[in-house]
């Protein structure tokens, strides 16, 4: 079973993107499912598809072999987790709140994007189809819940033994409210965290998972999916094809007026920004998609971008697979590891070892810093960093048993 996850920037052309390649699948007897999570309903404009089905958030196929969902995070944890948004919900009824605010406010940050994620996880589990197909919603924030699983699997055991993440909540707020705590809060918790590893587990496996970038050939978008790939390569996941759309076609150096100098302009200041991407992603696969001629919306459509894209290829194929992490044995008393973090400058990181098997590794980013938490070898246990050196995009990080 395959999980495809496509992002980038929004007006990139990653629904259309996904929706092509869910198509592609389809076409070749893959039993496809199309996912996103955006409130736009994106999915049902890409189809073309009546207000009614793409309002729709159950599944549903719409050609042989092809699926579609629309997941409504909201409605996900109403319907699985409903105990819990009232009962946090009720402590601040209780302090007089409007009930409407106060489910706004139950709803705590990041909720919605990883009830979306966990919904992910519960299709793999079912594992009723061969591919899925994710379309990100076009967000930097997205992004970091599409990490924080691998985060919170390495982390969380060690916060619910020490406070609990909704227990400890609950306990502050029922101080100041008549309203007891339910008693599956607990078993909430470690079912929640279960099922974030898990999510993690299927996230981080190469031959399951692959992030594909999309990205248009401008300065900004390019940029973002460098920013996708750093993250990527950080928490080990695998970015397998890059692909870059709405690339003006080549015209003539011979403009005969000022609008065909204009569009020769921006044809080679493209042109320019296709050759970069292919340099900065190397040696991931790069595709160039040209800027279609009308609006891709409706299958026949979507069908012909998927050919452009993917030619006579299966779609489900891993394209690249990279080696973000390696640890190696120097000597008896000497390891080293080794993560691949391109587009970062020896300044930009923070290293720390916490307990005995851990390491944090922490990056600056334009977009605020992330971390990793990485488990060492049991020979690490008791080494101490000695060195930490960026070269070629690789963060080597050697550790020494010191007598």
């Amino acid at each position: 079973m395959r999980l495809i996850i496509y992002t980038g920037k929004g007006g990139t052309g990653k629904t259309v993107t996904s929706s092509s390649t869910a198509i592609k699948l389809s076409d070749r007897n893959h039993k496809t499912l199309l996912i996103s999570s955006d409130p736009a309903h994106t999915l049902g404009d890409a189809f073309m598809l009546p207000n009614e089905i793409s309002e729709n958030y159950d599944i549903q196929e719409v050609i042989p072999n092809l699926f579609l969902l629309q997941v409504d995070p909201v409605r996900e944890i109403n319907k699985k987790y409903n105990n819990l948004l009232s009962y946090m919900a009720s402590l601040f009824i209780q302090k007089g709140l409007d009930e409407s605010i106060s489910y706004e406010i139950a709803m705590m940050p990041g909720m919605t994007q990883l009830f979306s994620l966990l919904k992910i996880e519960e299709i793999m589990q079912d594992n009723s189809f061969d591919a899925v197909v994710l379309d990100m919603p076009a967000s930097g924030e997205a992004l970091r819940y599409l990490y924080l699983p691998k985060l919170v699997g390495n982390v969380g055991r060690k916060l619910m033994g020490l406070f609990g993440l909704f227990s400890g909540f609950s306990k502050i707020f029922q101080t100041f409210s008549a309203v007891s705590v339910p008693n599956n809060i607990s078993q909430f918790e470690q079912d929640f965290f279960d099922r974030l590893k898990s999510l993690a587990n299927i996230i981080t496996d190469y031959k399951t998972t692959s992030i594909r970038l999309v990205a248009n050939p401008d300065s900004f978008s390019i940029e973002n999916a460098k920013r996708a790939l750093m993250l990527a390569s950080l928490y080990g996941i695998n970015v397998d094809l890059a692909i870059i759309n709405k690339i003006w076609p080549a015209t003539s150096d011979n403009a005969s007026n000022a609008s065909d100098a204009y569009y020769t302009k921006w044809s080679k200041f493209q042109r320019i920004k296709v050759e970069e991407a292919r340099i900065n992603f190397y040696p991931i696969p790069v595709r160039e998609i040209p800027l279609h001629q009308a609006e891709l919306a409706g299958i026949e459509l979507l069908r012909l971008n998927a050919n452009l894209i993917f030619g006579e290829e299966n779609p489900a194929q891993i394209f690249y697979q990279g080696n973000p992490l390696s640890i190696v044995q120097d000597a008896k008393n000497k390891l080293t590891m080794v993560v691949k973090v391109p587009f970062t400058e020896q300044k930009d990181f923070d290293i720390k070892r916490v307990s005995g098997g851990e390491v944090i590794i922490k990056v600056k980013s334009p977009t605020g810093a992330v971390a990793n938490v990485l488990p060492l070898p049991t020979i690490a246990y008791d080494m101490k960093i000695i060195k930490v050196l960026l070269n070629s995009n690789n963060l080597s990080i050697s550790f020494e048993r010191t007598i």
